[in-house]
C-alpha cells in the first residue's frame, strides 16, 4: 500500500467515526420521540393493556436506564441488527439490502449518463465557446442545476410516459433490459440536475488547456486541432473532471432518494418515505444508518480518488 494512503485514512477515519456515533444516538433516538413512548411505538399504535406495555418494555429493554439501552441497540447496530420491520416483519437488514440494490443500479445508470453527457457537451462548448452552441449548452445546464430532480422527473414522466406512452410511469421492471428499461427515465431525471456540474468543469479545463503553448505548438507543427484535443488537451483536462465525478456520484445517490419516490420504485428514498409514513421505527433506524454511513464512505472513497489524481494533496500541499 502506498506511502501516503495509510496516513489519509488515517485522518479521515478519524474524523468519521464521532460523525457516525452523533448519527447513531440520533437514530436511536428516534424511538424515544413516538409520541406515547417507544413501547406504543413497537405496537405500532395498536392499543394495548398495561401489562402488555411492561412486557415490552421488558423484551426491548426500555425499561433500562437510556444510556444501556442505546449501548444495548449501538451492540446490535454494529452487527446490522436492526431488528425486524414493524410494518412487514421482515429483517431490517434484509429489507435495505434490497432496497439499496435497486437504488445502486439507478445511480449508476444516472452517474453514467451524467458523465458521457457532461463530457460531450463541456467538450463542445469548450471548442465553441462563445458561440450559439456554447451559450445553449451553459443555458441547458443552469436550468438543470436549477431544477429539483424531482421536478424534473415529473416534466418527463408526463411528457414521455402520459403524453407520448414511451415509457412505464412507475415501478422498477423486472430485470435485464426491462430494469434498464424503467429506469431510463428516472436516470435521465438524476442526470439533468447533477450535468452542469461536469459541463462547468470539463468546459473551464478544457479551455485553459487549449489556450496554452502546447497547443498552439502543435497546430504550428501541422497537427489538426482534434488530435491536438484528443493526444493532449482532453488529457490534462480530465484531472480536475476525475475529482468532480465523486461530488456528481454523490448528488446522484442521494437525489435518487425523491426521484425513487416520483417513479414508485422500490429502492431506499421510498422505504425511508414509507417508513415514515407506518412509522416504523426499527427500518427508520436501519436506514438512517445505512444512509449516514454510505455517504460517509463515498466522501471517504473521494478523498482518496482526490489524492491518486492530484500530487499536490499527497504532498499535503492542498487539503481534501
Amino acid at each position: 500500500m502506498r506511502g501516503w494512503l495509510l496516513p489519509l485514512l488515517a485522518r479521515r477515519i478519524a474524523v468519521m467515526i464521532p460523525v457516525l456515533v452523533v448519527v447513531s444516538i440520533g437514530a436511536f433516538l428516534l424511538l424515544h420521540m413516538v409520541p406515547g413512548g417507544p413501547a406504543q411505538a413497537l405496537l405500532a399504535g395498536r392499543p394495548a393493556t398495561p401489562d402488555v406495555i411492561n412486557a415490552i418494555n421488558a423484551k426491548h429493554g426500555l425499561d433500562k436506564p437510556l444510556v444501556a439501552q442505546y449501548l444495548d441497540w449501538l451492540w446490535h447496530a454494529v452487527r446490522f441488527d436492526f431488528g425486524r420491520s414493524i410494518k412487514t416483519g421482515q429483517p431490517v437488514t434484509q429489507a435495505i439490502g434490497q432496497a439499496a440494490g435497486v437504488s445502486v443500479q439507478l445511480g449508476l445508470c444516472a452517474f453514467a449518463l451524467t458523465i458521457v453527457l457532461g463530457l460531450s457537451l463541456g467538450i463542445a462548448g469548450a471548442l465553441r465557446r462563445n458561440s450559439a452552441l456554447d451559450q445553449t449548452i451553459v443555458g441547458v445546464s443552469v436550468v438543470g442545476i436549477s431544477a429539483p430532480a424531482f421536478v424534473t422527473g415529473i416534466v418527463l414522466m408526463y411528457a414521455f410516459s402520459v403524453a407520448l406512452n414511451w415509457f412505464p410511469t412507475s415501478g422498477p421492471g423486472g430485470g435485464g433490459t426491462d430494469r434498464l428499461y424503467h429506469l431510463t427515465l428516472p436516470a435521465i431525471a438524476l442526470s439533468f440536475s447533477a450535468l452542469a456540474l461536469i459541463v462547468k468543469v470539463t468546459r473551464a479545463a478544457l479551455i485553459e488547456e487549449l489556450d496554452k503553448d502546447y497547443i498552439a505548438f502543435a497546430r504550428a507543427r501541422g497537427f489538426s486541432m482534434g488530435y491536438a484535443v484528443r493526444r493532449h488537451a482532453l488529457r490534462n483536462a480530465l484531472v480536475p473532471v476525475v475529482t468532480a465525478a465523486g461530488l456528481v456520484f454523490v448528488q446522484v445517490i442521494t437525489g435518487a432518494l425523491l426521484v425513487e419516490v416520483t417513479f414508485t420504485i422500490p429502492g431506499v428514498g421510498s422505504k425511508l418515505v414509507d417508513s415514515v409514513h407506518a412509522v416504523d421505527i426499527p427500518m427508520l433506524q436501519g436506514l438512517v444508518v445505512f444512509i449516514a454511513i454510505f455517504i460517509v464512505l463515498l466522501h471517504l472513497l473521494i478523498d482518496v480518488i482526490y489524492a491518486t489524481v492530484d500530487p499536490r494533496v499527497r504532498l499535503g500541499k492542498v487539503e481534501v
